[in-house]
């Protein structure tokens, strides 16, 4: 099967009050009917914020997440890293890389490998950062990842804390009355744990301070490490009195999301087991879900529909894991080859494959494609 590299391949080893966040509530509410609760059936698909409404706004940052609260995601991703104070940092990386000017305001602080990362980083100094959406260095210029966005360095945003979303999202619930649920996922344990940190456990301690200690709140927790989610399902868990739905990420092996010790050398962690019969099976003992990269659930085949499913889908369904893919992108260069538009491949995902939520950067495009499609079933 032929993908573009960036057609949803993540990248290698986001308390002030914002005049644009404000603004943006205030259109984007006048322009949308709230999402009751109650509204929510089992067998729709959910609409995953993936990093907030980052096919609009940049990634990670408060109006990211605000818009997409007005476009009524049912979840909205955070993605945390810890800081050199220990405050949970909501982006994407370990590195400040590719979404903040970290290289001018701080020349001097990267490592040895010419990465800056957010644990070498105090609060305060992450603050001082701007953040512009995902960019590539190239010719002593950024050229944006993905064309056609929010241009780079417009406006102000800036890095936020985990507590600083919770308490966003939450307010938000209480004064809309919404039901929108959070999506954390944990990154790169192994890496934390090298640091002399446990950033699971401090995930879980906030979740708990908030008000998330069970499955009566909408939150699941994700991480691609399957022995940090082990951990966290048979010991942090049971100590801290908390059952979360749990959600094992699935990588290709050498996108390097977790790496491992072997005689004296950092490798690759192998997931080539999660995707069979015993792997699912095994997952299945201690999450609740597995968030695949989307060309994972199917094969190519001849003929005028050139991608039909595979047995992940309808194996990890038969041992109750739901399904929730990742990352649908609505931009036109992102789209798998074969694939007319959008709208084509979200039928083949939610329709033909029957998966149980995406991850999206255009959660309003897949609301609306849910919403005509139980407009069309409900028709008489």
């Amino acid at each position: 099967m032929q993908y573009r590299l960036s057609a949803g391949l993540p990248m290698l080893p986001e308390h002030n009050k914002s005049p644009l966040l404000f603004f943006l509530v205030s259109i984007f509410f006048t322009c949308f009917q709230p999402l009751e609760a109650s509204s929510e059936t089992d067998s729709t698909p959910i609409v995953i914020a993936h990093r907030g409404a980052s096919g609009y706004l940049p990634e990670h940052t408060l109006p990211a997440k605000a818009l997409a609260y007005a476009m009524r995601a049912d979840y909205i991703e955070q993605d945390l890293v810890l800081s050199k104070d220990n405050h949970l940092i909501v982006m994407h990386d370990i590195y400040l890389d590719n979404v903040t000017d970290v290289a001018q305001k701080f020349p001097g602080r990267a490592r040895t490998d010419g990465h800056f990362y957010t644990i070498d980083f105090t609060l305060a100094e992450l603050k001082r950062l701007q953040v512009s959406g995902p960019f590539v260095p190239a010719v002593s210029r950024n050229f944006p990842q993905y064309a056609g966005r929010f241009p780079l360095w417009k406006s102000h945003f800036e890095l936020v804390t985990f507590e600083q979303e919770l308490e966003l999202i939450q307010g938000l619930n209480s004064s809309l009355q919404y039901a929108t649920g959070i999506y954390p996922e944990i990154k790169k344990p192994y890496f934390h744990r090298a640091e002399g940190r446990d950033i699971s456990h401090a995930v879980l301690t906030t979740l708990k301070r908030y008000g998330y200690v069970s499955r009566d709140q909408k939150v699941f927790v994700q991480s691609f490490d399957a022995e940090e989610l082990q951990h966290i399902h048979n010991t942090l868990m049971p100590e801290l009195e908390m059952d979360l739905p749990l959600v094992q990420l699935i990588a290709e092996t050498e996108w390097e999301e977790k790496c491992v010790q072997k005689d004296g050398e950092w490798v690759s962690y192998n997931y080539d087991w999660m995707r069979t019969p015993e792997g699912l099976k095994k997952i299945a003992g201690y999450a609740d879900g597995i968030g695949p990269w989307f060309p994972m659930l199917v094969d190519e085949v001849p003929g005028d529909a050139p991608y039909a499913p595979n047995q992940l889908t309808s194996t990890a369904h038969k041992l109750g894991l739901e399904v929730h893919p990742y990352t649908f992108r609505a931009d036109p260069q992102q789209l798998p080859d074969n694939m007319e538009s959008f709208d084509q491949l979200l039928a083949l995902y939610l329709n033909d494959i029957g998966v149980d939520g995406v991850f999206t950067d255009h959660p309003d495009k897949v609301r609306k494609f849910i919403d005509r499609q139980s407009a069309i079933s409900e028709t008489p």
